[in-house]
């Protein structure tokens, strides 16, 4: 049996691949990493780069930046479900490349973009961004489990779907969400409609995921896997 790991964790690998997902705040040094097979090791050292990531300058509802203390509390509130989700592990439901979160959608944009709110330093953009008008279907992108769907201060109304594997994708922003927690869902099923609730300055989708707890740039799964970096 073949295992993948790195100095937190092991895991199986995928279609035969092992894949390393380096988070989008991982510090620039390196990274070990190795593949067991036929009681055999095999090491490799990822070197992280600094992260080439433009700053982005955005102007929304100052209450979105300066909190009150209700929901200052409240977005706390919401961190503690949504930060555990992360460190789920369930078997693998997903294959690559995923599936568009829309329909003939452009490219996504804006991962990694260090935001700054109205003039104020803000944390990267954990996801990507797509253009859509409001009301436009919002997709699973590959077959797994809604594990919230709620509606967050930041995040507006949101579905977060374990595809197992420790890939968790995010959707949010919607005006409507069309799915409840504890449901399957399949690629290409509908998860609600795009919006522009949460912090925002006008309609569109954030899609985001998380592998293994990493924060991955869409782009990067919904391409060929094939054309992915590897040690």
């Amino acid at each position: 049996m073949t295992r993948c790991g790195d100095a937190r964790e092991t895991w199986k690998p995928l279609a035969g691949a092992c894949y390393y997902p380096v988070d989008l705040g991982q510090a620039e040094g390196t990274l070990a990493v190795f593949r067991e097979r036929a009681q055999r090791r095999e090491t490799a050292t990822l070197r992280v780069l600094p992260p080439p990531y433009a700053e982005e300058k955005l102007e929304v509802d100052p209450g979105k930046v300066h909190l009150s203390k209700r929901n200052r509390l409240r977005a706390d509130r919401e961190r503690e479900v949504v930060v555990p989700l992360f460190s789920l592990r369930t078997n693998p439901a997903f294959s690559l490349p995923l599936g568009s979160p829309l329909k003939n959608a452009p490219p996504p944009r804006n991962f990694g973009r260090r935001r700054v709110f109205n003039g104020e330093p803000r944390s990267a953009h954990g996801g990507a961004d797509y253009r859509a008008k409001t009301g436009t279907p919002v997709l699973a992108a590959d077959a797994g489990l809604v594990v919230l769907a709620a509606h967050h201060f930041f995040a507006g109304r949101s579905v977060f779907v374990d595809h197992g594997g420790g890939l968790i994708s995010t959707s949010m922003h919607l005006s409507r969400i069309d799915v409840k927690a504890g449901q399957r869902v399949k690629r290409g099923d509908r998860l609600g409609l795009s919006g522009a609730t949460g912090r925002v300055t006008g309609p569109h989708l954030h899609f985001g995921l998380r592998w293994r707890g990493a924060r991955v740039d869409p782009a990067l799964l919904l391409g060929d896997p094939s054309a992915l970096p590897s040690p």
